[in-house]
């Protein structure tokens, strides 16, 4: 057998885990954006708006947010696999938009194996106040920058792939996505209002799961 046989006998068999790669990103950003407002309502101490959502990674019941930090990364980075499938080679967004998103999933991924520090008043018994700042606490700092960058220039390559294609709808809800997520995140600190925060993440988290779902659509609808 050739091998040119060899890839002809295997092609139709990617169809199917590639719809699941893409399946994964989509129950992403909706998983992790749920798991994060049910414990902010249920966890004792936390003020959503004045602890940020890593926080919940901490005390009894931290382990909830810290799988969900790990399971949600490990689906982003499915996603990205995915998408790199799905989208022909020497496209716009192929590259730099795939691994954009993995650079998401790594810094979910990351986010959950070096947890942030006590501060405020949570969990229950912590002084109010700063804190001190851990080793794990620094590294851990670094996973939401990742993660924004890369998700606000995600949006903005495929922004640009969506223009190209004339699809106006797109191209606009991708600006929008990551617009609202710097715009939020910025004011959320000098407004000492981290629901601001979350809401501006939750824009950009569903951004990415749609899109997910957007080319999964079109990846069926040619199969």
């Amino acid at each position: 057998m050739t091998t040119e046989t060899m890839n002809s006998a295997a092609a139709p068999r990617l169809a199917v885990p590639t719809r699941v790669l893409l399946g994964c990103g989509a129950v992403a950003g909706p998983l992790f954006v749920l798991l994060i407002a049910a414990q902010a309502m249920t966890r004792e101490g936390f003020d959503a708006a004045r602890h940020p959502l890593s926080m919940l990674a901490l005390g009894e019941h931290g382990w909830i947010q810290t799988a969900n930090f790990l399971v949600s990364g490990v689906l982003v980075l499915a996603s990205a696999i995915g998408l790199r499938r799905v989208m022909a080679p020497g496209t716009a967004g192929r590259t730099w938009g795939t691994r954009l998103i993995a650079v998401y999933g790594v810094s979910l991924v990351w986010a959950g194996v070096f947890p942030t520090d006590p501060m405020d008043g949570f969990p229950a018994g912590t002084p109010a106040g700063a804190g001190e700042v851990s080793w794990h606490g620094m590294l851990h700092n670094l996973a939401p920058v990742g993660m924004g960058l890369a998700l606000s220039a995600a949006c903005l390559v495929f922004a640009r792939r969506f223009a190209r294609e004339g699809n106006r709808g797109w191209t606009i809800c991708s600006v929008v996505a990551a617009a609202a997520y710097l715009v939020l995140g910025l004011a959320a600190f000098p407004a000492e209002e981290f629901r601001l925060m979350l809401a501006g993440g939750a824009a950009i988290w569903t951004w990415a799961a749609v899109l997910s779902i957007k080319f999964m659509t079109e990846s069926a609808g040619r199969t």
